[in-house]
């Protein structure tokens, strides 16, 4: 078994620079949401992709931004601390975002900035990945590289397109180069390390961004509160969808609980593929204003309330 290596790799970047995507196409499954809502990952999510005789656990990252209140900051602490001990750090940049000039593209640019500044405080060295390379010329692609790599936080670059796998064999083959000797931390077979749990809170999450992704804000959460086994060999998930205002349950529930029906039958479909079982969900909505300010939610993702 000496001939082994495993280790862990951050995957690190502004929102929406594709960091979940990637994360999936490395490992080859679904262990990320992904959803076109900046800040999807609220938490670290550990993947494990196999590469010859490594094994790579890479830690899907929340986005790095401005923090404005107690859940972002968290959030960001999290980020962090997902890179403070990783055997390798990957800053996906999101490449066509370096060039716009729409305020989202301006926002990107700041936090791409100020994650530069955190690695030179941290005196860290990281592998640069530019993202959506498709949708760049060649050029504009080297002076992008070329601009990040004078901070001189980067010892190497690899462009890729984690939508369409391009370079990305390239890169998964470096992280397991740069993996510890040591035996695999995970079964083989295992692709990722969420609790059954938070993994169905986390599917419905994302079908209901999916579906009303335009109508309803950023503060949304899902909890699972119930996961029991039946006797049949399936399980029961009870889930609560908690909204802000009273204005956001309508859009949840949908003309005669429709959208409800939608968002419970899509997580249902997954959610049997994913736990290879039977499952019977019931899904309710409720109002609650302070829910990102409740201590026992931090604690269930993992993230520190008192950031």
């Amino acid at each position: 078994m000496t001939d082994q290596h495993a280790g862990f790799a951050a995957i690190i970047g502004a929102p929406n620079a594709g960091k979940s995507t990637l994360t999936n196409r490395l490992v080859g499954a679904k262990v990320s949401i992904v959803t076109q809502k900046v800040q999807t990952t609220r938490f670290p999510v550990r993947g494990v992709a196999l590469a010859g005789d490594a094994q790579i656990v890479l830690v899907d990252t929340p986005g790095i931004f401005a923090p404005r209140r107690r859940l972002d900051r968290a959030m960001v602490r999290a980020a962090w601390g997902g890179a403070e001990d990783a055997d390798a750090i990957v800053h996906l940049v999101d490449a066509p975002a370096q060039l716009g000039d729409k305020p989202a593209d301006h926002r990107a640019q700041i936090d791409v900035e100020s994650i530069v500044e955190g690695l030179k405080k941290a005196g860290k060295k990281v592998i640069l990945a530019l993202n959506k390379v498709d949708a760049v010329k060649r050029d504009e692609l080297l002076a992008i590289s070329q601009k990040l790599f004078e901070t001189g936080v980067y010892d190497e670059v690899f462009m890729i397109s984690a939508t369409t796998g391009s370079g990305v064999d390239d890169l998964k083959a470096r992280l397991a180069a740069l993996m510890p000797q040591g035996p695999w931390l995970y079964p083989e077979d295992q692709t990722a390390d969420l609790p059954a749990r938070l993994l169905a809170a986390e599917i419905t999450r994302e079908k209901l961004y999916l579906r009303v992704h335009e109508e309803l804000p950023y503060a949304a959460a899902v909890e699972t509160t119930a996961f029991q086994e039946r006797k049949d060999g399936g399980v029961r998930i009870e889930q609560t969808i908690y909204v802000e205002r009273e204005s956001q349950r309508p859009i949840v529930l949908g003309k005669g609980g429709q959208t409800l029906k939608w968002i419970g039958q899509k997580s249902r479909e997954e959610l049997i593929q994913l736990l290879d079982r039977p499952v019977h969900l019931f899904l309710h909505v409720q109002v609650d204003e302070k829910w990102a300010d409740k201590r026992a939610f931090y604690g269930d993702l993992g993230l520190d309330f008192d950031a």
